[in-house]
């Protein structure tokens, strides 16, 4: 059923203890380093990949993988992963292939992005940090990214939460119309079907980024510090190859590569998932308009729920940290 939560509701922490906690520790700090990056920022090879992530709680807590979307970053988690890791968690924080400080290996792997690629970017981090099992948890990207996971390699998921339910691209219906008030929301992706958008977003990336930040989130006042503090992670080299890339794939407009067609062969299926799952809509979504989550419970064959976060759009750990963090120590405690 879906079930409207408030953003600053704080029924994650149980108590005001670990809330009291994460005040404490902001305010004995001096205020610049409240916009301050997450930092350190590690680096480990993992599949292809050199990959920059950011890590925070005991290293012997229950594992959660936060990934997230374009055109963000991990501040997207800046306040979720102290939340988490207050809580005892072990909380791992990637930057996706393309963003930060994450390299591919070989200068000669193809700069693919698709959905398959990204997804085994994230199962070959698990396997270098020696994690068995963790909570997958994102939005955009990353809740694609984490939908995958969950149905292709359950085994390695112990719970999901999707901001806007079930992400795994339907490929071979990409070329059909859906209503003009959803595909308004994605103008980038036909923008970057063109020369034009490729040249466009190499120009701008910061710019591109602040315009889509908005429209994604009409509702969310970030400031200059807070976007600045995200922006850095688009100066990747490899960031406007793996943008256009993804996007293009997700049309079929795109090849993606060999290495990765069995894999894509199974999420033609549309697999189901079957890990307990947490769906979450913002009501002020940009992008993808909140729904009940009726439409989509045959994709769950686990239990599962959904919340409606009000006043909320599209990045919605960033808007709405207590509210995502909440969604994931509830999977964690089996309270789906």
């Amino acid at each position: 059923m879906s079930q409207p939560i408030h953003p600053t509701r704080r029924f994650f922490l149980g108590s005001a203890v670990a809330s009291l906690a994460c005040t404490q520790l902001a305010e004995a700090q001096p205020a610049a380093t409240l916009i301050a990056p997450l930092a350190p920022i590690r680096q480990i090879r993992a599949g292809e990949l050199d990959i920059g992530y950011y890590e925070t709680g005991p290293a012997d807590g229950p594992a959660v993988l936060l990934l997230h979307g374009f055109p963000y970053d991990i501040h997207s988690y800046a306040d979720v992963a102290p939340m988490l890791a207050a809580r005892g968690c072990r909380v791992i924080v990637p930057h996706l292939r393309g963003y930060g400080t994450t390299r591919f290996l070989d200068a000669a792997t193809p700069r693919t992005a698709q959905q398959s690629a990204v997804a085994a970017d994230a199962i070959a981090l698990l396997d270098a940090l020696k994690i068995e099992r963790a909570v997958f948890a994102g939005y955009d990207w990353g809740a694609r990214t984490a939908c995958i996971v969950a149905a292709l390699w359950p085994e390695r998921c112990a719970g999901l939460v999707s901001v806007n339910g079930y992400l795994i691209q339907d490929i071979a219906r990409a070329k059909q119309p859906i209503p003009p008030q959803i595909e308004s929301g994605l103008w980038y992706q036909y923008y970057f079907a063109t020369e034009r958008g490729e040249a466009g977003l190499a120009a701008n990336r910061r710019e591109f980024a602040r315009v889509t930040w908005v429209r994604n989130s009409p509702k969310w006042k970030f400031d200059d510090a807070t976007f600045a503090r995200s922006a850095v992670a688009f100066d990747n080299p490899d960031y406007v190859a793996i943008v256009v890339h993804n996007y293009r794939f997700r049309l079929g407009l795109a090849p993606g590569i060999a290495k990765y067609e069995a894999l894509e062969r199974r999420l033609a299926a549309l697999p189901t998932i079957g890990v307990p799952t947490i769906t979450l809509d913002g009501d002020s979504d940009g992008v993808a308009p909140a729904t009940d989550g009726k439409a989509q419970a045959a994709k769950f064959t686990g239990p599962r729920a959904h919340r409606v976060v009000p006043g909320v759009g599209h990045n919605l750990p960033q808007e709405a940290p207590e509210a995502f963090a909440a969604a994931v120590w509830d999977v964690l405690s089996g309270r789906v």
